[in-house]
C-alpha cells in the first residue's frame, strides 16, 4: 500500500533536498508535485486541495526560506499535516460497556465484511483476551450465513447457529441471549450489504443499531475502490453512529488514496487495515507510522512488532540466546527464511524500510530475486539434521544428494553455504559487539552481492 505515493514523495523531497535554500517558486513547484501525487494516488480533489491549502502557508514562511536545511523542514511540515489528516493517534476499540458488548460491521457487498468479522474476532481473542460470538444478519445473500459459520468452525470462534427464515431483528435478540448463556464477552454482528447504497439497507442497519446499541460500528470498505470508498464513508456516517473504519485489500492497493480521503471526509478514525486473506492479516492502523511509510521514512517499529508476532515468544528467546552465544545454525537460517515468507518476502520487508523506492531499485539492479527464499528453504529442508547443525560436513557427494532433493545444482548449494558462512561470522561479531563491516542497514555488502 502507498507504493506509488511513496515513490512520488521521495522524488519530490529528493529534489528539494539538493537546493541549499528555497524560494517561493521552488515551493510552488514542490506543492504542485505533491498535489499531483495525491491525485494520482486516488485522493479526492477536494481533499488534495485542502491539504495543499494547509501546507502552503507554512512552506512559504520565513522559517523555511531561511532554514539551513529546507528540504528536511518541508518533509517535517508535510509529515505533520499528513498525520493530522490521517488522525493524530491510533484509536482504541471501545470495550467500555456491560458484556456482552455488541459491535456492528457495515458496508457494501463485496467489501470483505464477513471475512473481516472473523479477522476482528481473532484479533480480539488474541490481543484483548475476550471470548467472541459472531452473528450473521445477512439473510439476503445466498450462503452468507454459512460462510460466517464456516469461518468460525475453521478458526475455533463461537458463531450463533443459523435458523432458516429468521429476520435480522429476531436474530439480534436471540444472539444476546445466546451470548449470555455461552459466556461471550463481545458479539460481532455481520450485517447485510448491497451492491450500492439504498434506503432499505440504511433503514435496516439503523433499526439494528437502535435495538443492540453497539459500542462500535465499523465500516468495512475496499481500499481498491479509491474515491468511491470516501463517498461510501460519508453516506454511512450520515445514517448511523459510525465509530471506525476497516480498510480491506490494502495489500493489493499501491495507491493508498482511500485512507487519506476516508478519514478526512467521514471524520471517523481508520482503526484497522486488512493486509491479506489469512485470518491474522489484520493490522492496527497507526497514523504516524503510516505517514512515515508514505513519506518514505520507513516503519521499523511495525516491522519489529510483526517479526516478533510471526516468530513467537519461544522462538524469539531462543534466537536471542543463540545471538548472545554467537551461535547460528542452518535451523536458525531456515526459521529466518520462513519468517521472511510470512512477512511477504524480501519486498514485504522492504516496504517497512526507509528509502524503500531506492532500495527496491538497488535490488533490481543487483538482480536479487524473491525466489531465492523458496530455493534456499528447499535446500535446507533437503539436508539431514547433522548437516543442518554442522554444514562443514557437507562434502561433494552430500552436495549432489542435496541438489537432487531440492531440485537445484551444486553451484546453488555452494552459494547458500557461502551466504551461511558470512551470516555466521556476522552473528559472532554482533555477539561480541564488533560491528565492523556491517552497514547501517545491518547487511554486509558482500552478503548482499551473494543474494544475486
Amino acid at each position: 500500500m502507498f507504493e506509488n505515493l511513496t515513490n512520488k514523495f521521495e522524488e519530490i523531497f529528493s529534489s528539494l533536498k539538493k537546493t541549499p535554500s528555497l524560494d517561493e517558486k521552488q515551493v510552488d513547484e514542490g506543492l504542485k508535485g505533491i498535489r499531483q501525487a495525491l491525485l494520482e494516488a486516488d485522493v479526492s480533489l477536494n481533499v488534495a486541495k485542502d491539504f495543499i491549502s494547509r501546507v502552503k502557508p507554512k512552506l512559504i514562511g520565513q522559517e523555511i526560506i531561511r532554514s539551513t536545511s529546507p528540504g528536511d523542514m518541508v518533509i517535517k511540515i508535510v509529515y505533520d499535516e499528513l498525520v493530522s489528516f490521517l488522525g493524530e493517534s491510533n484509536s482504541e476499540i471501545n470495550l467500555n460497556a456491560v458484556p456482552p458488548v455488541p459491535m456492528m460491521l457495515v458496508g457494501l457487498q463485496g467489501s470483505g465484511k464477513t471475512t473481516t468479522t472473523a479477522k476482528l474476532a481473532k484479533y480480539l481473542e488474541k490481543n484483548k483476551k475476550k471470548k467472541i460470538m459472531m452473528v450473521s444478519l445477512d439473510v439476503y445473500r445466498p450462503a452468507a450465513q454459512e460462510q460466517l459459520r464456516s469461518l468460525g468452525e475453521q478458526n475455533n470462534i463461537l458463531t450463533l447457529p443459523v435458523i432458516e427464515g429468521q429476520l435480522p431483528i429476531d436474530i439480534c435478540r436471540r444472539a444476546v441471549s445466546a451470548a449470555n448463556l455461552n459466556g461471550a464477552e463481545i458479539i460481532l454482528f455481520d450485517t447485510a450489504g448491497r451492491t450500492q447504497i439504498d434506503l432499505q439497507m440504511m433503514s435496516e442497519i439503523k433499526q439494528i443499531e437502535s435495538i443492540i446499541n453497539p459500542s462500535e460500528i465499523f465500516l468495512v470498505a475496499d481500499s481498491l475502490t479509491g474515491q468511491v470508498a470516501a463517498e461510501v464513508a460519508k453516506e454511512f456516517k450520515n445514517t448511523v453512529n459510525l465509530t471506525g473504519i476497516v480498510l480491506t485489500r490494502t495489500d493489493g492497493d499501491a495507491r493508498g488514496g482511500a485512507a487519506v480521503s476516508m478519514k478526512y471526509v467521514s471524520e471517523v478514525p481508520i482503526k484497522f487495515l486488512g493486509v491479506g486473506e489469512k485470518i491474522d492479516n489484520l493490522e492496527v492502523f497507526h497514523p504516524k507510522r503510516i505517514a512515515n511509510r508514505i513519506l518514505g521514512m520507513g516503519d521499523i517499529v511495525s516491522l519489529v512488532e510483526k517479526a516478533a508476532d510471526d516468530l513467537g515468544e519461544e522462538n524469539l528467546k531462543k534466537a536471542e540466546e543463540n545471538l548472545k552465544k554467537g551461535q547460528f545454525s542452518m535451523e536458525d537460517y531456515l526459521t529466518q527464511l520462513k519468517q521472511m515468507k510470512k512477512m511477504g518476502g524480501i519486498e514485504g520487508i522492504m516496504s517497512f524500510m526507509p528509502g524503500v523506492s531506492k532500495m527496491k531499485s538497488k535490488m533490481d539492479a543487483a538482480g536479487i530475486d524473491e525466489k531465492i527464499i523458496t530455493i534456499n528453504e528447499a535446500i535446507i529442508l533437503s539436508m539431514t539434521k547433522k548437516e543442518r547443525e554442522n554444514p562443514k560436513v557437507i562434502d561433494g557427494s552430500r552436495k549432489k544428494r542435496i541438489a537432487n532433493g531440492s531440485g537445484t545444482d551444486t553451484a546453488t548449494i555452494n552459494k547458500l553455504l557461502k551466504q551461511f558462512k558470512m551470516m555466521s561470522e556476522m552473528m559472532k561479531k554482533m555477539s561480541k559487539g564488533d560491528m565492523k563491516g556491517i552497514s547501517d542497514k545491518g547487511i554486509p555488502p558482500e552478503l548482499l552481492n551473494q543474494l544475486k
